[in-house]
């Protein structure tokens, strides 16, 4: 079937995704015209002229109003995504109209996240009160995807990984313990491999996050499976959970030690990737101006 012209060329704009969330939300298109302050045949042609770009249908229409296709149902996903993200970026761009304003953009891996950077952050904030800091948490190697790829202005990464072409220094040592019950005590004498705790329950941070995709790969190195009794948001939450006997653990060597408990009892690893760096990454090394620059000095002069 030939299109025309005009249906076939049409591009989807953010106001055609609103319509079209007011009609799913409203379940007519009469009534998503009117919360639109459309008329009736504009609002249908939009919703025709969306199908026709998609080549899909993405409602069922009836007498009684319409139904959402598994196509309208994806689309709705991503225009309400979308909504939300030009509410942030109008808020953002509120923020540099009242003066202004600049945005440190990092990502980090879980124990930088959890650990290193949250007092740290609190300080530079407080001593810049125009720098405004977005911060996320990657897996290590997403990270320095992210950094080649210019989406970041500084990235801290464990050292594990490649940073080929990005200029790094120092930030931490980052070194990996296990916590264990006190009233268990499985191994007689420390350090303990890894491999040698994989056959008890683990109590662990979610699937995504960084530190429990680098244990998850360590397992796979020894051909095992890591059994969870429980995966929780947070590496307080962790240790409290070992401490009531749920499982044992990987954290950082700094998080057991500030959660110290005479429940707990920490365990080195004598695995060499135990003992980690975390190293902080710019994309380049030549000189840079601005808070992105001030940040990664003010870090910088943290680890010394």
């Amino acid at each position: 079937m030939r299109l025309n012209r005009s249906l076939s060329q049409h591009r989807i704009s953010t106001y055609d995704l609103h319509v079209f969330a007011a009609i799913a939300e409203a379940g007519s298109i009469t009534r998503g015209a009117e919360s639109t302050h459309l008329s009736l045949a504009a609002a249908s042609t939009r919703l025709q002229k969306m199908e026709h770009a998609l080549g899909t249908t993405l409602v069922h229409r009836s007498k009684l109003g319409v139904r959402l296709t598994d196509a309208g149902r994806t689309l709705l996903r991503h225009a309400g995504r979308l909504e939300r993200e030009l509410e942030i970026l109008h808020a953002e761009m509120a923020a540099f109209a009242h003066g202004i304003r600049s945005t440190v953009r990092v990502l980090c891996n879980t124990a930088a996240m959890t650990e290193y950077l949250p007092p740290l952050i609190g300080r530079f904030l407080t001593e810049h009160e125009e720098v405004d800091v977005d911060l996320r948490e990657l897996g290590s190697q997403d990270v320095l995807t992210a950094m080649r790829q210019e989406q970041a202005d500084i990235g801290i990464v464990a050292d594990y990984v490649g940073t080929d072409g990005l200029c790094t220094r120092l930030f931490r040592e980052d070194r990996l313990v296990a916590i264990i019950p006190s009233t268990r005590r499985p191994w007689q004498k420390a350090p303990a491999r890894f491999a040698e705790l994989l056959s008890h329950p683990f109590v662990g941070l979610p699937s995504e996050s960084g530190l429990s995709r680098f244990i998850q790969n360590q397992a796979i190195q020894h051909g095992r499976g890591i059994h969870y009794r429980v995966r929780v948001r947070s590496l307080d939450a962790v240790v409290s959970l070992v401490a009531d006997g749920v499982g044992i653990a990987i954290v950082p060597e700094t998080t057991a030690r500030r959660l110290a408990s005479p429940k707990i009892d920490l365990v080195p690893l004598e695995d060499p990737w135990s003992n980690r760096k975390l190293l902080l990454c710019t994309a380049s090394d030549a000189a840079r101006e601005g808070p992105a620059a001030a940040f990664l000095d003010f870090l910088s002069r943290s680890a010394r």
